[in-house]
């Protein structure tokens, strides 16, 4: 990992759509430009937290495997940003 987490958060245990709420409300509670860092498994998982964190204004500095944590498991490292403005947002 590039830079020390301020918070962790393992949503290996949980199906999506709630991998993505345990990883936003991790984000949630860190100030902008700190790290999160997510452990999670492949597949869905692995598409689309990265993809709404970017959607959100985050940005991942590392996605790599983990196998320290299981078979498929991943870890990503999300620095919380500013989300983007409100005109911004598509529906």
């Amino acid at each position: 990992m590039s830079a020390p987490a301020a918070a962790r958060v393992d949503v290996r245990d949980v199906a999506c759509p709630l991998t993505w709420v345990r990883t936003h409300l991790a984000l949630s509670r860190v100030a902008v430009g700190e790290a999160v860092e997510v452990l999670l498994l492949a597949g869905e998982p692995l598409e689309s937290v990265p993809r709404t964190a970017e959607e959100e204004g985050h940005r991942v500095v590392a996605r790599e495997p983990c196998p320290e944590a299981g078979e498929g498991a991943w870890r990503l490292l999300l620095v919380k940003g500013e989300p983007p403005p409100r005109d911004a947002w598509t529906p």
